[in-house]
């Protein structure tokens, strides 16, 4: 029963990743596929804040279940979202200074909290 858990949570994993990247390699049908209009901004950011919620809960369930140890590989990982942020903004049109600012130093502090964590 324990393997074929962990199949299923791995089979999961890989799926939304791939979910992730069809958002943005065709983010029209994807958005479409999903449920709602590709230009309903409100429901696009509703779906942005769901999943920021959804990672800071993660990162915190990581924490209460495996300790800090996993706790900084999670934030580690966690960069990417940030990272990917810094990368969408610039490409959208938005500021270096936001990029950088707001983004890559959110990705910076979790990668250095993450690996004093995770190599501790």
């Amino acid at each position: 029963m324990h393997v074929a858990a962990l199949v299923i949570a791995v089979i999961a994993a890989v799926a939304i990743i791939g979910l992730g990247i069809r958002f943005i390699l065709s983010p029209r049908k994807a958005t479409i596929d999903f449920g709602v209009a590709p230009g309903n901004v409100r429901a696009l950011t509703e779906i942005k804040g769901v999943r920021d919620i959804t990672s800071g809960v993660v990162v915190l369930a990581v924490w209460a279940g495996a300790g800090t140890h996993a706790l900084g590989w999670a934030l580690t990982a966690a960069a990417l979202t940030a990272l990917g942020d810094a990368f969408i903004v610039r490409t959208n049109g938005g500021k270096l200074a936001t990029a950088l600012g707001v983004h890559g130093l959110t990705a910076a502090v979790l990668v250095a909290s993450g690996l004093v964590l995770a190599l501790a």
